[in-house]
């Protein structure tokens, strides 16, 4: 039986399908996101927990089943290989989260983690919090042990799963019997997509997996999406009025709805600017795209652009710290926020209309809503924009002396070399940010960072997770050294599994990125400098190919290199950072030091001051 279709396809597919139709001509919201399935999706007959299980995973469309095997779980792995559902087994169950995660964002539904209790558990936890605070969905299938009442005490991996899930799951399911099971799993799906995705765990006593059950389990009804048809009718109002110029801050709610965001934004003749996560929901090479942030910590062109602009509509976006540089957020005379989560409204800025809305149903509204909104081209904005992104990029080429590579260099230059639809996984390196200016998003789901929780090491582990659902598509990570300490033994995963991932490392033997910040503080580095590492005798060992890119070697011949190789590849750039800018950093450095106290201020310039004069070494 094929799976049935998941709310998010449904919705995206309705998206797309409005904006065929010219304005007034599209059906009404209601008719256009009825919820249906294939067939009725009962899971019904005699069978036991973990293949009730396993029949929840297949309907709901799995692909793969990230994670480690253990005491408690081995009963379900083999039913995972009985009924030819795909898995991966990891090196640590923190990447096992990080390889679902990848997946759900590459694939647009959710991942699915399965972990043993206790270090298992314990191990994941952080790739589940990055899940959760970056709006991804997971169902995170926790084994926990034997609570019968005969059951012994002191058993392994004793922890509590549900009050240690709790802090970083939308919700935590306990199964109680075998009948619950099925069920349980399939709402675990609807949940995790629903309004704000997120992970979703589901507990399961290990004993439960061996009892069998005559089950009949239908699915589960789906949730309705949220739709303010009051606040709607007020932002409408308010965008109707064509003496006020709008642009568009769009975030990871619009990752599905990517034709209506562009159709919103030739509607209003409006720029589009996107956060981190939202990369990728218009695609940059649109006339009105001007790329992320709006103010001094994103690109130039969507900062200029965006001094014109009177009402901000921000779509599916929450101005976290990270994508606002420390909420470097410039006002603007009316902001309208639209958001599936409505804890996120209002909450960061100023808001004049706040809008509880799937940010699908507001842009297919907007749409139907063209002759009320609909302006006039605008030649001389998209001509702003063209020059904008020009002079931008000239100076992202711009030259800066150094000992080694230029990692901005670096970047426009794997962005020259790469396929449009290939997927990038960038690390919590300082590069972050440059690649979040400079490396282009031509396609939703294609480029990815770990944003607001901010995992080091997440990215090498969630591109396997990707590559291993994308066969034929390439895959790239871009990490600094200390990211790779974190998570380099999956590159004895993607050897043993022939992922063919291209693993950029830059290497400085430093976390550069805390240097950055702590220089421009305390004019010292502290616990920052990192071993010397033989990269070569390493990819060796793990049986992967290996490739170096050092100082003055031409960047695009050396990239296309490494690309053109079958298997994974580890390739370690020699990098200089040299006086090249970070505007995020320069924008959060301003920001904290504008919201010190003066008597703050006085301590930090005459603690600064006392070093500034030492000749010691004072960095290590």
């Amino acid at each position: 039986m094929s799976p049935s279709p998941s709310r998010r396809d449904i919705l995206k597919s309705a998206a797309i399908g409005c904006l065929a139709a010219l304005p007034g001509t599209a059906p009404p919201v209601s008719a256009r996101f009825l919820r249906h399935r294939s067939d009725d999706g009962t899971i019904s007959g005699q069978m036991t927990g973990a293949e009730a299980l396993v029949e929840a995973l297949l309907r709901e469309g799995t692909e793969c089943v990230f994670g480690i095997p253990g005491a408690q779980s081995n009963e379900l792995w083999d039913c995972f290989k009985t009924k030819g559902l795909d898995y991966l087994l990891v090196t640590h169950e923190f990447s096992a989260s990080a390889m679902a995660d990848g997946y759900a964002r590459s694939k647009g539904k959710p991942g699915v983690v399965c972990v043993v209790p206790g270090p298992g558990l314990t191990n994941s936890l952080t790739g589940i919090a990055e899940a959760l605070l970056d709006s991804v969905p997971l169902v995170c299938l926790v084994c926990d042990v034997d609570h019968r009442a005969k059951a012994h005490p002191f058993q392994v991996h004793q922890l509590p799963p549900v009050v240690l899930l709790q802090q970083v799951a939308k919700t935590v399911y306990a199964v109680q019997n075998v009948a619950e099971i099925p069920g349980t799993v399939r709402q675990a799906f609807d949940l995790s997509e629903s309004g704000e995705p997120g992970p979703v765990a589901v507990v399961i006593p290990y004993p439960l997996f061996i009892a069998t059950h005559h089950f009949n389990s239908p699915p589960p009804l789906s949730p309705a999406l949220s739709f303010d048809e009051q606040a709607v009718a007020r932002a409408i109002e308010l965008l109707a009025n064509r003496k006020l110029r709008v642009g568009i801050y769009a975030g990871v709610g619009c990752m599905n709805y990517s034709a209506a965001l562009a159709g919103a934004a030739e509607l209003l003749q409006a720029p589009v600017a996107t956060s981190v996560s939202g990369k990728g929901s218009i695609s940059d090479n649109h006339p009105l795209a001007v790329g992320w942030g709006y103010g001094p910590q994103g690109t130039r062109t969507a900062e200029a652009a965006f001094k014109d602009v009177d009402v901000v509509l921000a779509v599916g976006v929450r101005f976290s710290e990270v994508s606002t540089g420390y909420y470097s957020i410039p006002k603007h005379r009316h902001v309208i926020h639209v958001d599936a989560n409505a804890e996120n409204l209002g909450r960061v800025i100023k808001t004049d209309v706040c809008v509880h809305a799937d940010a699908g149903l507001f842009l297919g509204r907007l749409q139907e809503s063209g002759e009320q909104l609909v302006r006039p081209c605008n030649a001389k904005l998209a001509a702003r924009i063209a020059g904008l992104k020009k002079e931008e990029y000239k100076k992202n080429c711009q030259k800066y002396p150094g000992c080694g590579n230029d990692p901005m260099l670096f970047i426009l230059a794997l962005r020259r070399c790469l396929q449009p639809d290939a997927l990038c996984f960038v690390d919590v390196t300082q590069s972050e940010h440059w690649a979040a200016e400079a490396f282009s998003a031509w396609q939703p789901r294609t480029v990815f960072n770990p944003t607001n929780n901010q995992s080091m090491g997440w990215s090498l582990s969630a591109s396997l997770g990707a590559q291993r659902v994308h066969p034929g598509r390439q895959v790239v990570t871009i990490t600094g050294d200390g990211c790779f300490l974190m998570s380099a033994m999956e590159l004895s995963t993607a050897a043993r599994e022939s992922l063919p991932v291209k693993f950029f490392v830059l290497d400085d033997q430093a976390y550069h990125y805390m240097q950055s910040l702590q220089k421009s503080a305390y004019l010292r580095t502290t616990a920052t400098i990192l071993a010397r590492l033989d990269y070569a005798a390493l990819a060796k060992g793990w049986g992967v190919d290996y490739q170096e890119i050092g100082p003055g070697e031409d960047l695009d011949a050396s990239i296309n290199g490494v690309l053109c190789r079958k298997g994974p590849v580890l390739t370690r750039l020699v990098v200089d950072y040299g006086k090249r800018p970070v505007r995020w950093i320069d924008a959060v450095h301003k920001r904290y030091v504008d919201g010190l106290t003066i008597d703050q201020k006085m301590r930090f310039l005459a603690r600064m001051g006392a070093r500034a004069i030492q000749y010691t070494k004072q960095n290590d």
